[in-house]
């Protein structure tokens, strides 16, 4: 048993959260009983168990007289990012210092794989998020390029998905070219309109600020000044992905997210993101980041189901992290050597992008 003196004057009800919600979770995390008489806790466990909820409690605690609003959510991944990087202090990862500002809410990583996702996607031109559902892949992103377009860093974004049902199937859906693709796109609007309010949003779409498009539609084109985003790449196919990657223009940058065990293709048709990470491995200026369970960042279930199954999954009959680039259904890319760290390649000219 670990008696903890907290420092006069802590606002307790920030670092406890309501109803004591956040001494719960670091009961439930780290096994331990957590008692409070207003500025003291009393610490009711084993020894490493106890010696931990001290260190959590003390950092929060700092955070919480800062004036940081903790919420739920910042204990749960804080706790999370602690079992995977122990020496990372928690404020690394909830402090401003790594908040992203957009017009509508602070942004802040949290995971260690989250806030090096956000390093990459400042010093590289090409980013590359590969990892399950859940993870931030597009919603860091698109707060980093709702960040540099409030900035004015960039000029416009712009935003692609695949439509796998393309081609002959999409005629046959009711509606003009805008009604026939638009559920393919709505994920990203909403991430879009958690970034921006909608009128604000609205009127950057109308102007040509912000442009949201099946990846077809990026076909011939050459994007300067730009922040490009491609959503759901499991689904590009690999002459898909070329012509998405050498649409990169002068003063932009790139970023690719996917789930590579959620492949929606037909089983004849090779996914570009499985592709590309065995063909640009070595380039320099393209960073990969490979997201687990983890991160995921939505309800903790979300975890359980993606290691569930994982665990069911029947691993690849061959080994090395190109025996997928055949396949569709290869095991995640976390297991793999990511690439070594590129400095940010100079701007260069290239055409980019079509559609799933």
């Amino acid at each position: 048993m670990r008696k903890l003196k907290l420092r006069e004057g802590t606002n307790t009800s920030v670092l406890f959260g309501h109803h004591d919600r956040h001494l719960k979770l670091i009961e439930e995390d780290l096994g331990v009983r957590l008692s409070a008489r207003g500025e003291e806790l009393t610490l009711d466990g084993t020894p490493d168990a106890t010696r931990h909820a001290e260190r959590v409690l003390t950092e929060l605690a700092t955070l919480a007289n800062d004036g940081m609003v903790l919420q739920p959510d910042d204990i749960t991944h804080a706790l999370s990012a602690l079992r995977q990087s122990p020496e990372i202090p928690i404020k690394d990862l909830l402090a401003t210092a790594a908040t992203i500002v957009t017009k509508k809410r602070f942004v802040v990583p949290k995971t260690p794989t989250q806030k090096a996702y956000i390093d990459a996607i400042e010093t590289h031109d090409i980013v590359i998020g590969i990892g399950p559902a859940g993870t931030g892949k597009t919603y860091l992103a698109m707060a980093m390029a709702v960040s540099a377009l409030l900035k004015k860093e960039v000029s416009r974004i712009i935003l692609a998905r695949p439509a796998v049902e393309a081609g002959e199937k999409l005629g046959f859906l009711p509606g003009d070219l805008y009604a026939k693709v638009n559920p393919y796109l709505r994920p990203l609007y909403d991430a879009l309109f958690d970034m921006m309010d909608m009128e604000r949003a609205t009127r950057a779409i109308e102007r040509g600020d912000i442009e949201i498009a099946p990846l077809g539609f990026m076909r011939g084109r050459t994007l300067n000044d730009s922040f490009v985003i491609l959503d759901e790449a499991q689904n590009a196919t690999a002459e898909q992905m070329k012509m998405f990657l050498t649409r990169l223009g002068f003063h932009s940058k790139v970023v690719v997210t996917g789930d590579i065990t959620q492949v929606d293709l037909p089983p004849e048709r090779v996914s570009g993101l499985i592709e590309v990470r065995e063909i640009l491995r070595e380039v320099e200026g393209i960073a990969f980041i490979y997201f687990d369970e983890r991160d995921v960042v939505r309800h903790k279930l979300v975890q359980d189901i993606i290691k569930a199954y994982e665990q069911h999954q029947i691993p690849p009959q061959a080994s090395g992290p190109g025996a997928g680039a055949a396949g569709r259904r290869p095991s995640p890319g976390p297991q793999e050597k990511p690439p070594k760290p590129a400095p940010p390649s100079a701007p260069f000219t290239a055409p980019w992008g079509q559609s799933h």
